[in-house]
């Protein structure tokens, strides 16, 4: 890459909008997200990762697409019961789309489920974790299992008979539930019943006395059980099934008069969403399989059929298990360097200090600690008696965030505080709307994001006064205000406390909490501003140096890529001759590679320890480099629904350690997939000649160097 000269330039002249793509250069967006949740599955099949981190990367599969039905496929499944007669952007009809969403996971799910019982199973015996089926128990242990059922499961069990005066019962999203048959000798009848696996106790239950870790599924202790919940009666024959629904909120927000209330109640109907999916034990024979789609109301095309252990997704349990050696050698961040350089010194000055005497800084997580750079900027601003305001924004954050607590306490300091909590944060609504009302409560100003856009922006700004003077100092970042997800998020921040950068968010704080009609900025691009014509002018910058004669180059790491204009601007450039790397982790519906479209533009993904989650944007400029950072990737939601932040980094010390990241993520040959242009994705491999790299672990060694043996 060619050496930084100058900063940002902003967008001059007229960028024309609303380039338009064929729909046969696009993949479809569902198909691109089966192709990512694909290649977690690889990393759980791959005997290079150690055997209970690919226990995990099972387990994420089966959750990966939990959500992916309740959202994705129940989203589409509305839109067609709704009557809506709409193209995807590769240009399927919905119905098409669900046929072939169907058609790509039937073969992935069959794979999960027959490699997890003839080979992960296996393999986890021959580390001594055995995943028992009853009949494999010794009379000593189904003693002890009965004795667990009497006492621990026979209570909160409720068996529900479905007849006449019995009408079928409501099940609840994602549990797991024992389709059970009984006969009745008095009656010569069959009945039918529905038991529920109780979802709040472990999935595996533990076995005393046995060897190793040794477990039993929980719907196997109580199938074997039965004639306990049933007395009288012969136990026929028993099925576990599984159901998915729609988890999608539906909120009028133009009639909202009030958000928590209206939410509140959403939260409520989505138990009740329709069903979407229906998982049962492929040995369930037709007449119950058949049975079941007609009282859950479903047909054929939701219906999965599962070899082996249904819902994977409680794998997690086993991957915590307290062995060290069949995981990934424990992580540890460390202190920034401008932090640390002070620690060493037992200096006490603060982290405003530092930043006004070493300048802007970037954090790399989860390399550098979270708790000692972002959490100590929130706690210390609200103990520092020359702070007087705060204001940030929170999309996701912990149970317990030390952050809520820090924004309570600065309140209770006397220091004006206001919040933006996103309230429509997608499966986090009820946890946010508690740490608002407990905001609330302790005097912080309080807002619930804005009307028919969220405010997905990691933004936070401090007010402080020093001598005659008020210095904004601020946190840019990638990722979440979230201590827990930052020590698995690979994510970048900025600190610093710059005068434009600092009058922009606050103008954005204002647009946040106020009214306001605000189209440009000074230096920062804001979605749903000037985002998307920002981008597009970034883009076609690279266009014109190409023409005139400059090797041009974009790099764009981000989680997905959607948005059918910039792909249009990104074919535009590869059709100029302007070199495109592109390092997308998710979804991407762009075609790398097609002859005449995007011969110059290469996309690939990095599926690895950490999850990739920073959106970093280099572009060459004549030799006039210019990057940036923030969170918003390049998506339609993001770029046109979201109030979203991309921050420009200025300084050049910074903009080589963004380089450095890029290019150590280039280089990966470990964790990378290339992207085909037929959308499939090959995994790179280090060629006999050359070492093995993987970029997070290049990572972890520069920041501990004793990583670098790994």
């Amino acid at each position: 890459m060619p050496r930084a000269r100058r900063t940002v330039a902003k967008p001059k002249g007229t960028i024309l909008l609303n380039q338009q793509v064929n729909p046969s250069h696009l993949f479809n967006r569902e198909l691109s997200w089966i192709a990512f949740n694909q290649r977690v599955l690889s990393e759980g099949l791959d005997p290079r990762t150690p055997l209970l981190e690919r226990v995990k990367f099972f387990s994420i599969f089966s959750t990966n697409l939990d959500e992916f039905f309740m959202v994705r496929v129940s989203r589409a499944k509305k839109k067609i019961a709704d009557g809506l007669d709409i193209l995807t952007d590769d240009g399927l009809t919905l119905p098409a789309q669900l046929k072939a969403i169907r058609t790509a996971l039937l073969p992935l799910v069959k794979q999960q489920h027959v490699s997890f019982e003839q080979q992960l199973r296996v393999e986890l015996k021959q580390a001594d974790i055995h995943i028992l089926d009853y009949s494999d128990l010794s009379a000593k242990h189904e003693k002890h299992l009965k004795e667990y059922f009497q006492s621990q499961l026979f209570p909160v069990l409720t068996p529900l008979a479905v007849d006449p005066g019995h009408p079928f019962p409501y099940i609840s999203n994602l549990s797991l539930s024992l389709a059970v048959v009984v006969y009745d000798e008095h009656t010569d009848e069959k009945h039918f019943a529905r038991v529920k696996v109780p979802h709040l106790l472990p999935r595996f239950v533990p076995i005393p006395d046995a060897p190793g870790h040794t477990f039993i599924p929980l719907e196997q202790a109580i199938a074997h059980n039965l004639e306990a919940l049933f007395p009288g009666m012969t136990i026929l024959e028993y099925y576990p099934f599984r159901i998915t629904r729609d988890a999608e909120l539906d909120i009028e927000e133009e009639e909202a008069d009030d958000l928590i209330s209206v939410l509140q109640a959403e939260l409520r109907k989505q138990k009740f969403g329709p069903i979407v999916r229906m998982e049962i034990t492929a040995s369930a024979p037709a007449s119950i399989r058949a049975d079941l789609m007609h009282r859950l109301g479903i047909e054929e095309e939701d219906v999965y059929d599962i070899e082996g252990l249904l819902d994977l997704g409680d794998l997690i349990a086993l991957a915590n298990l307290p062995l060290p050696q069949l995981k990934d050698k424990p992580w540890r961040s460390v202190s920034h360097p401008n932090i640390k350089t002070y620690e060493a010194e037992d200096d006490e000055r603060t982290i405003f200090d530092i930043i006004r005497h070493e300048g802007d800084f970037l954090i790399h997580h989860p390399y550098h600690s979270f708790t000692n750079t972002v959490e100590k900027f929130i706690t210390q601003a609200a103990h520092d008696p020359d702070v007087l305001a705060i204001k940030q924004t929170l999309y996701r954050t912990s149970g317990d965030s030390p952050i809520v607590h820090a924004l309570i306490a600065a309140a209770e300091n006397g220091k004006q505080v206001a919040v933006l909590v996103e309230l429509k944060a997608r499966f986090d609504e009820a946890n946010n709307i508690v740490w608002a009302r407990k905001l609330e409560n302790a005097g912080v100003h309080v807002v619930y994001g804005l009307r028919n856009l969220k405010t997905h922006t990691k933004t936070a700004l401090v007010v402080r006064q020093e001598g005659e003077r008020l210095i904004r100092y601020f946190h840019i970042g990638t990722g979440n205000y979230n201590s827990k997800t930052a020590r698995f998020y690979s994510d970048l921040g900025l600190l610093s406390c710059r005068e434009d950068l600092g009058a922009d968010l606050t103008e954005l704080f204002n647009y946040l909490t106020g009214y306001s009609r605000q189209s440009e900025y000074r230096k920062l691009m804001v979605a749903p501003v000037n985002m998307r014509k920002c981008f597009a002018h970034l883009i076609d910058r690279e266009i014109q140096h190409q023409q005139n004669g400059y090797a041009s180059y974009i790099i764009a790491k981000m989680n997905s890529l959607v948005d059918p204009e910039l792909i249009a601007w990104l074919y535009k450039a590869s059709q100029t001759g302007v070199k495109v790397d592109l390092i997308v982790r998710g979804i991407c519906c762009l075609r790398p590679g097609v002859e005449g479209i995007s011969d110059n533009i290469r996309v690939m993904s990095v599926i690895g320890r950490f999850l990739e989650h920073s959106r970093i944007f280099y572009f060459s400029n004549g030799g006039e480099e210019e990057m940036f950072i923030g969170s918003a990737d390049w998506m339609p939601r993001n770029l046109d629904a979201r109030v979203e932040v991309i921050a420009p980094i200025e300084e050049p010390k910074l903009i080589q350690e963004l380089k450095q990241i890029l290019d150590i993520t280039l280089a990966d040959n470990r964790q990378a997939w290339d992207m085909q242009p037929d959308g499939t994705y090959i995994q790179r491999h280090p060629q006999p000649d050359q070492p093995e790299l993987s970029c997070q672990r290049r990572f972890m060694a520069q920041a501990r160097p004793e990583f670098a043996a790994e």
